[in-house]
């Protein structure tokens, strides 16, 4: 192996260590673009020929990826955050029974939820959320059907 082979393989490795420690997609087109380039030298000691293939390689594989990219990003959803003070005022139903000083479990648009009450709520009865702290519901029994 000529010393432009030795030096392309090195920034193919120096590159693919950046990506690999930032994970921010910096640097992963100029790795790709290295080996290229190191795969051209070892047919061809023309070093301009070299890097021209780096960076021909490196243009295609960034503008490939960065569209594939945006798309991707654009169907992410956004993170689920605690919505619990979305839930007040919402009804929902009682999955596990709720003692007075003690934590239950509510169902309420279809998420279950950590739950108390003032009163002894049984499974099954339906409840209203009146007041939310953190990922805990405050709920009372609703007593027409929902």
């Amino acid at each position: 192996m000529g010393m432009d082979t030795w030096i392309w393989l090195i920034l193919a490795v120096v590159f693919l260590v950046a990506e690999a420690a930032t994970t921010a997609l910096i640097s992963i087109w100029f790795a790709v673009g290295a080996l290229a380039a190191l795969v051209v030298s070892i047919f061809n000691p023309s070093l301009p020929l070299q890097i021209l293939a780096f960076a021909i390689v490196s243009a295609v594989t960034l503008a490939i990826m960065v569209p594939v990219l945006a798309r991707r990003r654009a169907n992410k959803k956004p993170p689920v955050t605690n919505g619990s003070q979305l839930t007040v005022g919402k009804r929902g139903v009682v999955l596990k029974a709720i003692l007075p000083g003690e934590i239950g479990r509510v169902r309420v648009d279809g998420l279950d939820w950590q739950a108390r009450a003032d009163a002894a709520l049984p499974q099954g009865v339906r409840c209203q959320v009146t007041a939310a702290d953190g990922a805990v519901l405050t709920v009372t029994a609703v007593k027409e059907n929902v």
